[in-house]
Formats: C-alpha cells, structure tokens, sequence
C-alpha cells in the first residue's frame, strides 16, 4: 500500500497558500490511489523544541545504552523520522519566511536529521539513509524569487532544501513555486491565481502516482 506524508508548515491555515495547494495535491494523490494512505503532520499543531545538550547526548548514545529519560528526549525525533521513513512520497507546504523556510519547518528537520538513522559515516563519508523516496515541495512566496530575476539572490529555500534532502540521499525532489502572492493583498483574484498553480500540482500528484 502506497503511503504519502503530507506536512504543512504555514500558520495562516485558511488563509495560507501553501496548505490550499498541499490539499490539492493529497486529493489528487488520493484519488490516484483509493487504497492509499495519508500520514498528515501540521507542524502549527506540535510543539517542537530546539536541540538540546541533553537531546544531542541523548543522539549520539548507543540505542541499547540509553536511559529513560533520554528515550523521552527523543521520542518526537523517533515520531518525526518514523514518518519519513513510513511514506513512499512526501508534499511539503513551504511558505517564504523571511527570505528562508518557516522555523517551525527547521526545527522539524533539525529533529530527525540524526546520524544512524537519516545519515551515516560508518565508512569514513557520509551517506544520505533515506533513499528511494519522492519529495515534493510546494513553495509559496510574496514576491518572486525565479532564477534571473532581480530577487533570487535572496531565495535561500531551494537551495537549503535540496542540499539538506539531498545529503540525506533524497534524490527524487520536486519544487513547485507559487511566486508574487503579495498580489492577493492588492485585489488580485485568487482563484484566478490559483488555477494554473493548481494544474501544476495536480499533474504533479498525478506525475507522482503514476
């Protein structure tokens, strides 16, 4: 049975870009696959606390040597990763913050990027652990930040994105951009917005599916 991972990391919810397209594409995907699953992760809805000494020491001891306590400390680190690694495909809602991805998008990553388990160096190199999955990324900005333009310069999303994916040996990785929606502020439609950005990710979903 195919499993998809669907996270949000936009606190606008109704009002939010990102999360109107990540449903579209999970509608899609589900229709794709009516004996499917859906793993949904709002990261809105959680409370993830930054790295820790305690949470480091906790990391870096052997699984079968660790104490309770620090079991606990990574328990929402083993939920996080055991998604990841459950899911075939992944759709991740990017919205633009400051010129980056949302803190609350960081301190998810930084929860299950763990060596032994995201990435290892058993052979002296690194080498990403989770392979063979599908990443797709829908990215809402309030300007654009499209290769070329006067902006791109201050797009770090793509890049951190893919390079932290990527050394975790995700390969298959998919952006999809909704740029300028500042224009909604100023009387733009927005379903008329929305349409070809819809298109985009249902062909996507479908893309994946296939």
């Amino acid at each position: 049975m195919s499993k998809l991972l669907h996270i949000d990391s936009s606190p606008l919810y109704g009002a939010s870009i990102s999360r109107e397209l990540t449903a579209a594409f999970v509608a899609e995907w589900k229709t794709a696959h009516p004996d499917g699953a859906v793993i949904e992760r709002d990261l809105n809805a959680v409370e993830i606390p930054p790295l820790t000494a305690a949470w480091a020491g906790a990391a870096y001891t052997p699984e079968e040597a660790r104490t309770e306590e620090q079991k606990q400390e990574l328990a929402l680190s083993d939920t996080f990763f055991s998604e990841l690694e459950e899911a075939d495909e992944w759709v991740i809602g990017v919205p633009m913050h400051n010129f980056g991805i949302p803190s609350v998008l960081k301190l998810w990553i930084d929860q299950f990027v763990r060596v032994g388990k995201a990435f290892t160096y058993a052979d002296g190199t690194p080498r990403g652990l989770l392979i063979g999955k599908k990443a797709t990324f829908i990215v809402a900005t309030g300007g654009v930040y499209d290769a070329g333009t006067p902006m791109a310069p201050y797009n770090h999303i793509e890049p951190y994105l893919r390079s932290i994916f990527g050394f975790l040996g995700v390969s298959d990785v998919t952006f999809l951009t909704a740029g300028g929606t500042m224009a909604l502020r100023y009387g733009a439609d927005r379903g008329e917005f929305l349409a070809p950005l819809l298109q985009a990710v249902e062909a996507r979903a479908g893309q994946a599916a296939a």
